[in-house]
Formats: structure tokens, C-alpha cells, sequence
């Protein structure tokens, strides 16, 4: 009697242990997606495209900006992790390395391109402004009037920085340090007036401090964190016409009815002056995948086949018509060539 009950343990004990892998061999059926907002519209339609017109389920989308996905993506392989992170800059040196230790290989895929835009509610005045007027109205140094030695930022209204602009308080709402946007915003628009400046060279020698420093935005009011949510920031420029926003120009397109575009360096943001390379703030789009996903979770092969479709990403490919700024013929046949490897 006692070795059958040994014998009923140590099968219950074996069938759990079975139940448990099995558990976590199929955990979940979804492909999950973090990461940047300014690509989160994209990938939810192309999730979307793909849960309609497949047998897979369709892929959960969550927006936390592309440092935050960046950090979910590279913490580990399995299905407590996600899959697939989108991304408004390339991965950092620091990402990488995470990834790295946690036996993570990120493989990149090129989407499109797209603008960044500083705007306000259509009611509001119309502006034009330099990069430099923006660097003088956001940075938290700025040299004194003699140029000899940096100083806080004393700018309180646009007419501050030029007796041309209106008499309005500088307000702008922007996306915070984790997000993609507020990288490449920085790095377009702030680096370029801020780092030959003598202030900044004669009080940071170091071109690589000098840089950082230049990407600072002032924290005085002036430059208010907005979050992760571009939503977020149209309702705050609805219910103010003198403040600006900060976002991708393909959010601007789906609400060309609440807000409107500021010049800068004499260019509209437009589809066309985007893919000229005329508008001055535009950077390239990006989704990751994870290698050791592939065959872990079902369907994340073909979601990725999906995506680099020429349906998707084709000059004539649905994400175009939601305002995706394509790549040249050229640049997405050597993404396919390089994905369709690892696959």
C-alpha cells in the first residue's frame, strides 16, 4: 500500500513537472510589441493586417516609448519577454549591451522615415523659427550676451530671443528622456546651434561633455514633459493656442484638424520635403526583433515576413497611407535580403 502511494506521488509529482513546461512552452499565444510611440500607430496597423488576415491571434501593441521598450526587449528570451520593440533611433551602445548579457540578439529592421515637428493648435498664431531660436527658447544654458560664459536660460516669452516673434510665454510640451523623439529632437535641433558656440567650447573642452551638455532642455516650466502619449499633447495644445508641441510628423497628419506646423529654417514639414531631405528634422524608423523568439512564440516569423512585406513597407504599401515615409526601392530590398536570412 505505502509503495503504491509512493508510486501515485511520484506520478502526480512527474505530471506536474510536464504541466509546467508545457505551461511555459505555451504561456501565450501573442506576440507582444513595446516600445516607441512615434512607430506604435504603424505597428498597430500592420498587427491589425495581420491578425485579420492570418490564423495567428492578433499582436498586443503597448506604447512605452523606445527606452522603455529598449529596456523590456533586451531583459531576457522567453515568453515573459517581449518579442519585438519599435524604435525611433537606432539601439544604444548601452541597449546592446544589456541585450547582450541577457542573451538577447536584437535584429534591426529599417521601416521608413519620418519628421519631427514642433506645432500648435490651428487657432494659435502661425511661426516660423531657425533652429537656433528653438535651441535659444529650450536649452537650459545659453551663453550670456557677451558670449564669454554660460548662463540659465533667462528667456520667459518668444520676443526674448527675437523682437519679431509675438510677446507669449515659450511653452512647450515635449515627450521625456526615454522616448526616441526626444533623442533625435535634441540631437537635430539642439546639437547643430549649441556646440561651436565658444560659451559651450571654452566651458566644456571635452566634445563628447560639450554634446550631452547641448542636449539638456530647461526644466524652469518652460519645457514641460508631456509623457509617452502624443494624445496627450494635442489635448494640451486644444486647450492652449499659445503653447507648441513636440511629435512625429505622422501624428501631425492624423490630426491636421485640431493642429498646425511651424516653419523651421524656412521648410513645411510635407511628405515631399521629408523624402528630399529639405526639412531639417527628419530621422529613419525602426523595429527590433528577437532573435531567440522566433520559434517560441507562434506566428512571430510570420509577423515579421509581414512587416517587410511590399503590401507594408512598398511605395504603394498601406502604411504609406498612414503617413510612413517609405524607404527607396533600394534600401527595402536590402532590408528584406537581411532579414529573410535570419529568419
Amino acid at each position: 500500500m505505502k509503495i503504491q502511494k509512493k508510486s501515485i506521488t511520484r506520478l502526480f509529482a512527474i505530471t506536474l513537472s510536464i504541466a509546467a513546461v508545457s505551461s511555459e512552452s505555451f504561456a501565450r499565444d501573442n506576440i507582444q510589441v513595446v516600445g516607441s510611440s512615434t512607430v506604435y500607430p504603424f505597428t498597430t496597423v500592420i498587427a491589425e493586417e495581420f491578425g485579420n488576415n492570418t490564423k495567428y491571434r492578433t499582436p498586443i501593441i503597448e506604447s512605452t516609448g523606445t527606452g522603455g521598450g529598449m529596456k523590456l526587449f533586451c531583459s531576457g528570451v522567453g515568453t515573459n519577454y517581449p518579442d519585438l520593440s519599435n524604435a525611433s533611433r537606432t539601439i544604444k551602445k548601452s541597449e546592446l549591451a544589456k541585450c547582450k548579457k541577457n542573451k538577447v540578439t536584437p535584429v534591426e529592421i529599417k521601416i521608413g522615415y519620418d519628421g519631427i515637428v514642433l506645432a500648435n493648435a490651428i487657432s494659435g498664431k502661425s511661426y516660423a523659427l531657425t533652429k537656433q531660436e528653438i535651441f535659444l527658447a529650450l536649452a537650459a544654458e545659453i551663453p550670456s550676451k557677451d558670449t564669454s560664459k554660460l548662463i540659465a536660460n533667462p528667456h520667459k516669452k518668444w520676443s526674448d530671443i527675437n523682437n519679431k516673434l509675438p510677446s507669449i510665454k515659450i511653452a512647450v510640451y515635449g515627450p521625456p528622456p526615454t522616448s526616441g523623439t526626444r533623442d533625435a529632437f535634441v540631437e537635430l535641433v539642439m546639437e547643430g546651434p549649441c556646440k561651436d558656440l565658444n560659451a559651450f567650447k571654452n566651458t566644456y573642452a571635452n566634445s563628447k561633455t560639450r554634446k550631452k551638455k547641448c542636449h539638456i532642455l530647461r526644466n524652469d516650466g518652460h519645457f514641460i514633459e508631456a509623457g509617452e502619449n502624443d494624445n496627450l499633447i494635442v489635448q494640451k495644445l486644444k486647450n492652449n493656442s499659445e503653447a507648441f508641441g513636440i511629435f512625429g510628423f505622422s501624428f501631425l497628419e492624423e490630426n491636421r484638424h485640431v493642429v498646425k506646423s511651424v516653419k523651421i529654417n524656412n521648410t513645411f514639414p510635407t511628405f515631399e520635403n521629408i523624402v528630399n531631405g529639405s526639412y531639417p528634422i527628419s530621422r529613419p524608423l525602426f523595429i527590433y526583433y528577437k532573435k531567440e523568439n522566433l520559434n517560441i512564440v507562434p506566428g512571430v516569423k510570420e509577423f515579421i515576413q509581414e512587416i517587410i512585406s511590399e503590401n507594408t513597407l512598398g511605395g504603394e504599401g498601406y502604411l504609406m497611407q498612414r503617413g510612413l515615409i517609405p524607404l527607396t526601392d533600394l534600401e527595402l530590398k536590402k532590408v528584406r535580403d537581411k532579414i529573410t536570412k535570419t529568419l
